[in-house]
């Protein structure tokens, strides 16, 4: 009789886990990701390029994960035709960042429980944060036009960044239905608080440089999650 007892006590136990395991999430993650990137600064054609970034994750809950991220990748522009930038400018930055930043998905906001469209709509998400770029550029310094001028700026720089972020997470689960896995695709656009995205500081007296340097990014990040698992107060995902 107490082999039965034992049996169904497990048998009930773990019922009990699996149903409660669709609440829960594990509250750390790491990431990795692949962008195509695009300048925008006062230079007049630009080129895309891949970026590549890392991310530590940390889930304040299952809707809004709070991100460590380093980023690394190119921007370019110019050349020595007019078509190109009126002035021959051409620049290629090689920059390294290091960004903070936080996803706010709809689910951590909205009752999507017995609704299959909240239930699609729930992982889209917005998020915003800060970060420092480091600026390595190798620029076209003299005029092909006016070779005794010497076109201002630096080199090496390191500048203030506000990245705006949109994009959809899909979430993969496991046999607990928790989230183990994740794929963010999504549209990053930077602002870089400062005129080394390309390296020069034209005077605006002279040259058109009235807009803030920035950059924007096409991006697809897989992530896997782990660490201690945590309770959420709604079903991460219906199940039956």
């Amino acid at each position: 009789m107490k082999k039965y007892i034992l049996f169904f006590a497990v048998v009930f136990i773990a019922t009990a886990v699996k149903a409660q395991s669709g609440y829960n999430y594990q509250e750390w993650g790491i990431g990795g990701g692949v962008s195509w990137e695009r300048g925008y600064t006062n230079i007049t054609t630009q080129y895309s390029h891949p970026a590549f970034n890392l991310n530590v994750v940390y889930n304040y809950n299952p809707y809004l994960p709070v991100e460590a991220e380093i980023q690394i990748g190119q921007l370019s522009g110019g050349g020595n035709s007019p078509k190109q930038d009126p002035y021959g400018r051409h620049y290629t930055n090689n920059y390294k960042a290091i960004i903070f930043h936080a996803d706010f998905q709809l689910g951590a906001g909205i009752d999507y429980s017995n609704d299959w469209f909240l239930q699609i709509v729930k992982d889209f998400y917005i998020g915003s944060g800060v970060g420092f770029i480091s600026n390595t550029n190798t620029v076209q310094r003299n005029s092909i036009y006016q070779p005794s001028y010497v076109f201002p700026g630096n080199n090496n720089s390191v500048d203030i960044m506000v990245p705006i972020r949109f994009g959809y997470e899909f979430k993969i689960f496991d046999e607990y239905n928790e989230p183990a896995y994740a794929i963010d695709i999504g549209y990053i656009h930077t602002l870089a608080f400062g005129e080394g995205l390309d390296g020069y500081n034209d005077p605006s007296s002279k040259f058109k440089n009235n807009a803030i340097d920035q950059y924007r990014q096409f991006n697809i990040t897989f992530k896997y999650y782990f660490g201690r698992v945590v309770s959420f107060n709604k079903l991460i995902r219906e199940f039956h």
